[in-house]
C-alpha cells in the first residue's frame, strides 16, 4: 500500500526567491527636440550620465528612433520617466526589460 509523502519542515518552509524585474526607460525621436535639448534632459535626470554617452544615446534616438536611456527597478525608471516626459521628451511606455 502506497503512502502519502510527508514534507519536512525543513523543506515546507523553503522560500524561493525571485527579482524584481527591472524596467527599461526609453526615449523616442520626434521633430520637436533638438540634438542640445535631449543631451542635457538625459545629463539633468539620468544619473552617471555622461556628456559622451547622451551624445551617442541622442544620435540612437535621432537615428534608430529610439533609444534605451536608463535599466533599473521600476521606482527609479518611472520617476526618470516622468522626469525626461516633463523635460519635453516623447518617451515609450515603460516596459519591463
Amino acid at each position: 500500500m502506497a503512502t502519502a509523502p510527508t514534507l519536512t519542515p525543513e523543506s515546507a518552509s523553503k522560500t524561493i526567491r525571485k527579482p524584481y524585474p527591472n524596467f527599461k526607460v526609453i526615449v523616442l525621436n520626434d521633430d520637436v527636440n533638438t540634438f542640445q535639448g535631449v543631451a542635457e534632459a538625459l545629463m539633468t535626470y539620468i544619473p552617471n550620465m555622461t556628456s559622451d554617452r547622451a551624445w551617442d544615446l541622442t544620435n540612437q534616438v535621432h537615428f534608430d528612433g529610439q533609444a534605451i536611456v536608463w535599466v533599473g527597478p521600476q521606482e527609479p525608471a518611472e520617476l526618470y520617466h516622468q522626469q525626461l516626459r516633463r523635460a519635453g521628451l516623447t518617451m515609450a511606455p515603460l516596459e519591463a526589460a
